[in-house]
């Protein structure tokens, strides 16, 4: 970074105006910083203005010890994030901006109006207030050699001098709304610790269904089931069967081990149990009982309710024998085997594992490489599933990087106001 020597407040720079990017630049406003948000894109917010969308999940309201364990093998680090900024933080602070909100059946948490805009609207207006500037269509290229940012823009080139910068630059997935994972080999020529971005919350691929399959049932959702990969407890919810192989919110809660099991095997399997409620030798006394002409299609229908997509997933993944033997097909029903092959590609996830390695910041998610410059949001090396989980971390992690660049600027000014 390089320096600032007049009374004005010390600029500080944050690269990318999503969730993360504008709670940092408000937590420097706060402080009294002079900010800057640059974003490539021509408005603000897209991959949040998008995941609201059919209703804006904010957050979660499960009791705090099961919302943390949702980030998995990076708890202790968001852990440290999350005291300061939880799910009900998060409320307390949307509804200052005006906007209520409501906890729905499923514990997920909802502005009232089920919408983004509305919310991203108000936030905007507080930043302007605050003095915090943003400049659209304008993308962040690295440093110069005397250390000033480089900032791409229609009409050119500009350099910021910044005393600081945060990062807020998204993770790898959806491309087309700002998150393309440009920054990596940027910090990477600086010796920044990263961990390669990978899908997450994505769809699985299968080696192929069949013709008949595809043609009758891809898109289809398969409803009131359970899934689980072997050895874990069974999750109950939906999926949708695709061309390719399986997506949705149910599939997407497994991808974390499911992604690990292919890169460590080469392959994973998914569990799906079709009748979550009924134990398997009651399933295997209905299918015992004497079918006359009927066929066995016919017979699982009226016995089991099994039918439509179900049957036919049943049919495609057992054999001829296990099909007409009622106890072999009872296991079956209960724990039918998908033989995963690959994830669908970054750019169709919903959220991206991997990024900069918390071992490679500190406490206030500065990069130990390069003193002055924060990183937050999706960028970071963490994931966690669908259901509001991941826009809280985003926000947390923004507040703590905005509040730790505010307090390194202003460690600065006694320095920097010398003659």
């Amino acid at each position: 970074m390089t320096d600032s020597c007049s009374a004005r407040p010390p600029l500080v720079a944050v690269i990318g105006a999503g969730p993360a990017g504008l709670m940092a630049a408000e937590a420097l406003a706060q402080a009294g910083a002079m900010v800057e948000v640059f974003d490539a894109m021509p408005s603000v917010g897209r991959k949040f203005l998008l995941a609201g969308v059919g209703g804006m999940n904010i957050t979660h309201s499960e009791p705090y010890p099961a919302f943390v364990g949702r980030y998995g093998e990076r708890r202790d680090a968001l852990d440290a994030l999350l005291r300061d900024f939880d799910g009900q933080a998060l409320r307390q602070w949307i509804h200052g901006l005006g906007i209520e909100t409501f906890i729905g059946t499923s514990g997920r948490v909802f502005p009232t109006d089920m919408k983004a805009a509305p919310l991203l609207r108000a936030w905007l207006k507080r930043l302007r207030e605050a003095g915090v500037v943003i400049h659209t269509r304008h993308r962040w290229l690295g440093w110069t050699a005397e250390g000033a940012l480089r900032i791409g823009y229609p009409q050119g080139e500009r350099h910021v001098h910044a005393q600081a910068m945060v990062l807020a630059l998204g993770g790898g997935s959806w491309a087309r709304l700002g998150s393309d994972g440009a920054w990596v080999p940027v910090l990477a020529e600086r010796a920044v610790d990263i961990s390669p971005l990978r899908p997450s919350n994505c769809g699985f691929e299968v080696e192929g269904w069949s013709e008949l399959l595809k043609a009758k049932f891809a898109g289809a959702p398969l409803k009131n089931i359970a899934l689980s990969v072997p050895g874990s407890v069974p999750r109950k919810g939906e999926f949708i069967l695709t061309a390719q192989g399986v997506e949705g919110s149910l599939v997407y809660a497994w991808s974390a081990p499911l992604r690990a099991s292919l890169e460590r095997e080469g392959r994973a399997t998914l569990l799906l149990d079709l009748l979550p409620d009924r134990p398997v030798d009651k399933i295997a006394q209905a299918l015992a009982k004497p079918r006359g002409s009927r066929s066995m299609a016919r017979h699982l229908q009226g016995q089991l309710g099994i039918d439509g997509v179900k049957a036919a997933l049943l049919r495609e993944l057992t054999d001829p024998a296990t099909f007409v033997d009622p106890q072999r097909l009872a296991e079956a029903i209960k724990a039918l085997p998908i033989e995963l092959l690959r994830t669908r590609p970054l750019d169709e996830a919903i959220s991206s594992a991997g990024g900069v390695r918390f071992e490679a910041l500190d406490d206030g998610l500065m990069l130990k490489a390069l003193p002055g410059v924060f990183c937050a949001g999706e960028m970071l090396d963490w994931e966690a599933p669908t259901g509001g989980y991941l826009l809280t971390a985003c926000f947390a992690s923004g507040l703590r990087a905005g509040r730790a660049a505010a307090q390194w600027v202003a460690e600065l000014q006694p320095a920097s106001t010398n003659p």
